[in-house]
Order: structure tokens, then C-alpha cells, then sequence
């Protein structure tokens, strides 16, 4: 077992699909070894970003196990909690244990809009049904659930549940987190185009999106930052943004699987209903990506940092 410390770059791994809709093993190693040789800190499987809505159970503990047979001894893998109903994240939380996980990110309860203490219990079933770290995952933009400060105070007992990821889209969060209860959640920051400035306050880490096709940028970025190279890092995310916002769209699946199919990296097919990008749209994504393809920046030694 690897576990987390949730810290540094964890990429929202993409599920590469053919054109039948069968998952790609082949392209999900190939795009697992890149991010482990660009030097992540731990991928994460199953996300949003990974189609989870699409992916039955049995798949993601399928895709578990083949990433344990390439990955290092001490790289944590991932798995993403989605659930509808209590029972079902717990159940899911065994069998990923006990299937070799290392970690955990944890959603609200999806479909119904729980309340602030049905949330907070919800969230507490999961961590007492574990032994395995948890990361909450606070999105009220897509998830219409806000993890508050005075949620995280009544989760804190849980030694478990160590760190959020960040989406709520307010870096001032960052800063808010910190004041209130210091080092006791590491903080990642979820949104890619907001990633360098909240680095910079202070985030622990980056559950990043492109990363999935620009691996090197993404982790010279975070390194950087955490050397205090910040005009280095400021010159590399700037280059990067337009391409970042990629991931701020409701197609960010299709947009992230595209740019990792210009980069090598990825294949563009996706479940339905999910459908692929045409048209206008096609051409203007595929624009975004190879303009910043075309002055992609060489890149400092980041690595001994």
C-alpha cells in the first residue's frame, strides 16, 4: 500500500475508450506511465474527468489493478467515491480496499441535494466503513452541495478524511481553510486555471485535468511555485491557460480527451450520452490546442527541485 500525502500533483485520470466504447487498457497504461515519468504524485481513477457516470464499478477496480501492475511501490492510487445512497459508497469503499486502493476521493451524495448535517453523516459512514485516506471533494458549482468550514470542523475527528479538493472556484477559501484549521486538511486546488494562484496561497497540492495531456507543464508548475520560482512558473501558466480553461466547460471530457490525443497521450472517443465534438466546436478546440502546441515552451530542469 502507498499512502497518500496529499501532496504535490494528482491528475483526474482520463478512461480511454475505442471506438465500441470498451475501455482502452492499452492507451490508459500508456497515459499512466507518462504521468508517472513527468514525476504525479499519485493519480486519481474514476473522477468525473474519468467518466464515472459511464464506468460500471467493476471497471474502476479493474483499472485499479492494472495500475497497480505498473506503477511504483510507494505511487498512490485513487478512486473516486460517486455514489447515490450511503450503502452503496460504503459497499464501494470495501471492495476498493480490499481490492488494493490507497485512497479516496469522496463526493456529496449524487441526484439528491442533501443538507449540511445528512452531507457531514454521509461523508462520516464512508470514513468509519475505511481505513484508507479520504479526500473530500468540495464542488458546489457542479455539485450544488457546498462543503462549509463548520462541516469540516465536525469531520475533523475523523483522522481519515485528511484534505479537500478545492472547487468551490473562491481561492480566498485557501486562505480561510488555513486560518481555521491549519495544517489538519491538505488542500488541493481542483480547478486548473486557478491552480498557480492558489499554489501560491498556500494549497498543498493540484488535482489537475490537463495535466492528463500536458503531464511535464503541469508538474513543472507545481514544482516551481513550491521553489519559490515564481516568474518561472508564472511564464509556463500563462502559456498554459487558455488551454487550462479547457477544463472549466461541461465538455471538459471531450476538450481533455482531444488535447490528449494531439499530444499522443489519449484517444477522443467517449460513452455515450456523451457524443464526439463536430462541427464549429471541433475546429475551435482543436484551434486552442495546436496554437499553444505550436509555442509550447521548453521547459526547466523542474525535476531536481
Amino acid at each position: 500500500m502507498a499512502t497518500p500525502n496529499w501532496l504535490g500533483v494528482y491528475p483526474a485520470l482520463l478512461t480511454p475508450f475505442k471506438s465500441d466504447e470498451s475501455i482502452d487498457e492499452k492507451m490508459f497504461l500508456k497515459n499512466l506511465q507518462a504521468q508517472i515519468d513527468a514525476g504525479v504524485h499519485g493519480v486519481i481513477i474514476g473522477g468525473s474527468l474519468g467518466e464515472a457516470s459511464t464506468l460500471l464499478n467493476e471497471e474502476k477496480i479493474m483499472l485499479l489493478k492494472r495500475a497497480k501492475l505498473i506503477a511504483p511501490m510507494n505511487f498512490p492510487i485513487i478512486l473516486n467515491i460517486a455514489e447515490s445512497t450511503t450503502k452503496a459508497a460504503v459497499a464501494f469503499a470495501k471492495e476498493a480496499e480490499a481490492a488494493g486502493a490507497d485512497g479516496f476521493m469522496l463526493l456529496p451524495p449524487m441526484r439528491y441535494k442533501s443538507d449540511d448535517y445528512e452531507t457531514v453523516q454521509y461523508f462520516k459512514a464512508v470514513a468509519e466503513a475505511t481505513s484508507l485516506s479520504i479526500m473530500i471533494y468540495n464542488n458546489p458549482v457542479d455539485y450544488k452541495i457546498e462543503v462549509t468550514l463548520d462541516m469540516f470542523e465536525a469531520l475533523k475527528a475523523h483522522s481519515n478524511i485528511q484534505a479537500v479538493k478545492e472547487s468551490t472556484r473562491d481561492v480566498s477559501n485557501v486562505t480561510r481553510m488555513k486560518n481555521r484549521f491549519g495544517d489538519r486538511f491538505k488542500i488541493l486546488c481542483g480547478v486548473d486555471t486557478l491552480a498557480y494562484e492558489e499554489l501560491c496561497l498556500g494549497a498543498d497540492g493540484w488535482i489537475a485535468g490537463l495535466v492528463d495531456a500536458f503531464p511535464e507543464e503541469t508538474v513543472a508548475i507545481y514544482k516551481l511555485t513550491k521553489a519559490g520560482k515564481l516568474a518561472e512558473a508564472l511564464s509556463i501558466y500563462r502559456w498554459f491557460l487558455p488551454v487550462l480553461e479547457l477544463d472549466i466547460h461541461p465538455k471538459l471530457v471531450q476538450y481533455i480527451k482531444l488535447a490528449a490525443t494531439h499530444t499522443g497521450i489519449g484517444s477522443p472517443h467517449v460513452r455515450a450520452p456523451r457524443l464526439p465534438l463536430t462541427g464549429e466546436e471541433l475546429n475551435k478546440v482543436n484551434n486552442i490546442i495546436t496554437s499553444a502546441l505550436a509555442v509550447r515552451p521548453i521547459l526547466p530542469d523542474y525535476r531536481t527541485l
